[in-house]
């Protein structure tokens, strides 16, 4: 197995992005009730989604405070996810079982986009560009 990064697919913040966007769309969404549709499906959805897109827009920025800009905006689209799922939570839509798996795949996410934003921070320091 190799550790070199071609892609942003090969980022592990990504995947862990990845992981939180899946659990989102195919174990939280269907359990929202129907009224919910244009409201908080559509929220949590959209927010899920911004995990992964800022990072690889980032990782196609090639400039590195520039990507790290996008996984701050990453890292921001992880807790609104995150408070999504207490808000359903809260308001009785899904079990405490559910919010307690999404909180752990959240602070998985963003745990590795801190590590990966402060990489970036580093090599700009570095780079004579």
């Amino acid at each position: 197995m190799s550790n070199e990064i071609r892609t942003f697919e090969d980022l592990e913040c990504w995947k862990a992005g990845r992981a939180l966007r899946l659990f989102v769309a195919k174990t939280i969404v269907p359990v929202l009730p129907k009224e919910e549709r244009f409201g908080l499906k559509a929220q949590i959805l959209n927010a899920a989604r911004s995990t992964t897109a800022n990072i690889a827009e980032g990782y196609g920025r090639f400039h590195y405070m520039d990507n790290a800009k996008f996984c701050s905006n990453s890292r921001g689209s992880c807790w609104e996810v995150l408070d999504h799922l207490i808000t359903a939570n809260d308001e009785e839509m899904i079990p405490s079982e559910m919010l307690n798996e999404g909180r752990i795949l959240v602070n998985e996410a963003v745990k590795l986009l801190n590590g990966y934003m402060n990489y970036l921070k580093r090599a700009a320091k570095t780079d004579n560009h």
